[in-house]
C-alpha cells in the first residue's frame, strides 16, 4: 500500500501541473469578433469604429453599434494618426509578458516529465523496490516465523522425503550433534518428482520447522531484459544468505535457469547461461557458504546441467514419487480433517481407486466431494460424494442431458459389456469397480476396474490381458450387431501403444529378443535433439510392425472366442446395463448370473460425434 500511495502521489503531482500550464496558456476564446486588419482599416475610414486598446500589435476594440471586434496589426506607423483623424478613442497598454517562474517551468517541464515517468517505469519494473537501479537486487522473499503455518504433520504420502527434509531441519537446530563425528553440513538438496507430488509443500514444510531464516524465489525471477541481471540477483541472495545464517534458501522451478549450459541457440540463452555459472560457483566455489542450504525444487531433473547436480552442490537428490496406496490413503486422511464426514467412510477405497493420483489430485478429489455435498445441502460429505467426485477428476462430468439414439446406446452397452466379461473370464484381472453406459467428457461409456494391490510392474501375461480387455467392446459390437463403430478408436490406439512397447521397450517379443529400438524422446529440448533417432533397419521395422500385429490381433482372437463361449452371459449384462445404465461389481455379477430386467424406454434422438471413444479396462497404461 506504500508504493501504491507513492506511485499515486507521483501521477497527481504531474497530473497538477499539466493541468496548470493548460490554465496559464489556454486563453478562453473571446466574444469579439475576429477581423481582418484591411476591413478594420475600412470601418475607420467610414467611422463605423468608437474606440480601440492598442496592446503592441493586438488591438482590440468597439463598433459605434457597441460591437466587439480584435483584429492583428502590422509594424503601420500612421495607424495612431489616422485613428486620430477620425475621432477614434484610443487606449494604449504595454505588452504581456510571461512571468518568470512560467517561463522556467514551460523550458524544464518536458525534461521533468520524461524524468518522472522514467523513474516510475522502473520502479514498476523492479516490483516496487523503491530504487530505480536496483535491477542486481534478489527478488527473494524472507518468510518469518508468523508467516510459516505448514509442518511436517501437513505433509503425508512421502515418508521417506521427510526424512530426508527433517534430517536437514535437525541439523540447522543442532549442528554440533552431526560435526562432532566429522559430519559436514550439506549445501544443497534438489526435490525431484512429477507435477503435483507436493515438493513446494515440502519447502514450506522446512520453513515451518526450521527456526532459521527462509528465503524463497523461482528460478524465472532472476533472469531479466537486461545482460548480466540473473547473477547480479545470484550474487545479492547469497549475499543475503550469509548476513542470515544459517539459513535456508530455496528456488522453485530451477530448470527455468539451470538447463544444460550449450543447449540454446545463442541470444537470450546466453544471459540464462551467465546466471547459471553465477549459482555453480556461489553453491561451491573459493568462497564458502557455510551455514546456507540451498534447496531447489524441478520435475525436469533431466534438462539440468550435469555440474548443477554433482556432489559439493546437490549433495542430496531427494525423489518425491507418487504415493501409493498407504500413501493416497493418508494424504486423504490430511486433507479430509477439516472436513466433516458421515460415518462409515472408508477412505481406503477410495486410495485404492486411484492409482498415479498425486496429492494435488487427491486434494482436488476432496474438494469436489466438499462442493457436491454443500450443493446438494448435506451437512456432511459421504461416501456417495467422494465416489462421484473420483469419477468426475477420472472421466469428466456425467452429460446426463446428452440426448442419444436407441441404436447408440443399444451398440455401446454391447461395448461396454464387452470390456466387463472379457476381464471377468480372464484368470489374474482387476475386479471391476464400475460400468456405465452415461456419457462421460468425450466418452460415452466407461469401464472402470479396481486393482487389489499397488502394481509396479508388469509381466507379459498380464499385457496381454489388459489388451484383450481393451478388445472386448470391439469384438462385443461386431459378434452380436454384426457392425463395428467409431467408439473402439480408443481401444484400439491403447492396444497398439501397448503391443508397441511391449516390443520396441520392454523386449516381450520372442521373435526379436530382449532388445530395444528407437531412442526416447524424454530429453528432447531445444538445441538437443529435434527429431526421434531410428536406430533400426528397414527389416527390423517390417518385422516390428509384424510382431505388433501379431499381439494385437492373437488378443482380439482371443476376446472372440471368449464372448461367442459366453454370449449369454453378454446379453444379459448388456440387459440390465440398458435398464439401470450404471452397475456396481456386485450388481455385475448378479446380471451374470441372470438378473431380469425392464426393457427400457426409448428416449430422444441426437448426433453421435464420430471421434468419440469409449475407454475400457482402468487402469490406463
Amino acid at each position: 500500500m506504500n508504493n501504491f500511495s507513492k506511485n499515486l502521489t507521483l501521477w497527481l503531482v504531474i497530473g497538477l501541473m499539466m493541468i496548470l500550464l493548460f490554465n496559464l496558456f489556454d486563453q478562453a476564446p473571446q466574444r469579439a469578433e475576429e477581423v481582418v486588419f484591411s476591413d478594420f482599416m475600412s470601418y475607420v475610414e467610414k467611422g463605423d469604429i468608437s474606440e480601440v486598446t492598442i496592446q503592441g500589435r493586438n488591438i482590440s476594440g468597439s463598433f459605434i453599434d457597441g460591437r466587439d471586434f480584435s483584429t492583428y496589426t502590422p509594424d503601420d506607423p500612421d495607424l495612431v494618426r489616422i485613428l486620430r483623424d477620425k475621432g477614434v478613442r484610443i487606449k494604449a497598454k504595454p505588452p504581456e509578458e510571461t512571468p518568470w517562474f512560467v517561463a522556467i517551468l514551460v523550458s524544464w517541464f518536458p525534461m521533468l516529465l520524461l524524468i518522472g515517468v522514467w523513474v516510475f517505469f522502473m520502479r514498476q519494473m523492479q516490483g516496487g523496490g523503491g530504487k530505480a537501479m536496483s535491477f542486481g537486487k534478489s527478488k527473494a522473499k524472507l518468510l518469518t516465523e508468523d508467516q510459516q503455518k505448514v509442518t511436517f504433520k501437513d505433509v503425508a504420502g512421502v515418508e521417506e522425503a521427510k526424512v530426508e527434509l527433517e534430517e536437514v531441519v535437525e541439523f540447522l537446530k543442532n549442528p554440533k550433534k552431526f560435526t562432532k563425528l566429522g559430519g559436514k553440513i550439506p549445501k544443497g538438496v534438489l526435490l525431484v518428482g512429477p507435477p503435483g507430488t507436493g515438493k513446494t509443500l515440502l519447502a514450506k514444510a522446512i520453513a515451518g520447522e526450521a527456526a532459521v531464516p527462509f528465503f524463497t524465489i523461482s528460478g524465472s525471477d532472476f533472469v531479466e531484459m537486461f545482460v548480466g541481471v540473473g547473477a547480479s540477483r545470484v550474487r545479492d541472495l547469497f549475499t543475503q544468505g550469509k548476513k542470515n545464517a544459517p539459513c535456508i534458501i530455496f528456488i522453485d522451478e530451477i530448470d527455468a535457469v539451470g538447463r544444460h549450459r550449450g543447449a540454446g541457440l545463442g541470444g537470450g540463452h546466453d544471459e540464462r547461461e551467465q546466471t547459471l555459472n553465477q549459482l555453480l560457483v556461489e553453491m561451491d566455489g573459493f568462497e564458502s557458504n557455510e551455514g546456507v542450504i540451498l534447496i531447489a525444487a524441478t520435475n525436469r531433473p533431466d534438462v539440468l546441467d550435469p555440474a548443477l547436480l554433482r556432489p559439493g552442490r546437490f549433495d542430496r537428490q531427494v525423489v518425491v514419487p507418487k504415493p501409493d496406496v498407504k500413501g493416497r490413503q493418508k494424504i486423504l486422511e490430511v486433507h479430509t480433517a477439516n472436513i466433516p464426514l458421515e460415518d462409515g467412510i472408508d477412505l481406503a477405497v477410495i486410495a485404492r481407486g486411484t492409482p498415479g493420483f498425486t496429492g494435488a489430485d487427491l486434494a482436488n478429489l476432496v474438494n469436489e466431494g466438499a462442493l457436491l455435498a454443500a450443493r446438494r445441502d448435506r451437512e456432511k460429505v459421504s461416501m456417495v460424494e467422494l465416489d462421484e467426485a473420483k469419477d468426475k477428476v477420472l472421466m469428466g462430468v456425467e452429460r446426463k442431458s446428452m440426448i442419444i439414439t436407441e441404436e447408440e446406446k443399444e451398440s455401446t452397452a454391447y461395448h461396454e459389456a464387452g470390456h466387463t466379461l472379457v476381464a471377468k473370464l480372464i484368470p489374474g484381472s482387476d475386479p471391476i469397480h464400475k460400468v456405465s453406459i452415461i456419457p462421460r467428457g468425450m466418452a460415452l461409456g466407461i469401464t472402470q476396474q479396481l486393482p487389489i494391490d499397488e502394481k509396479h510392474t508388469y509381466n507379459k501375461e498380464n499385457l496381454l490381458n489388459r489388451i484383450a480387455i481393451l478388445m472386448g467392446g470391439r469384438v462385443a459390437e461386431e459378434i452380436v450387431l454384426d457392425e463395428i463403430s467409431t467408439g473402439a478408436g480408443n481401444d484400439i490406439e491403447r492396444a497398439t501403444d501397448m503391443a508397441r512397447k511391449m516390443v520396441c521397450e520392454w523386449g516381450m517379443s520372442e521373435k526379436l529378443g530382449p532388445l530395444s529400438f528407437g531412442q526416447k524422446q524424454e530429453q528432447i529440448f531445444l538445441g538437443r535433439e529435434f527429431a526421434q533417432h531410428k536406430d533400426y533397419s528397414e527389416s527390423t521395422a517390417m518385422d516390428i510392425d509384424a510382431e505388433i500385429r501379431r499381439i494385437v490381433t492373437e488378443s482380439y482372437d482371443r476376446a472372440t472366442r471368449l464372448l461367442k463361449k459366453n454370449l449369454k452371459y453378454l446379453k444379459l449384462l448388456t440387459k440390465e446395463l440398458l435398464l439401470k445404465e450404471t452397475l456396481d461389481g456386485k450388481e455385475v455379477d448378479e446380471a451374470i448370473k441372470g438378473a431380469k430386467g425392464e426393457t427400457p424406454k426409448k428416449k430422444g434422438l441426437s448426433r453421435r460425434k464420430a471421434s468419440a471413444s469409449t475407454p475400457a479396462a482402468e487402469p490406463a497404461t
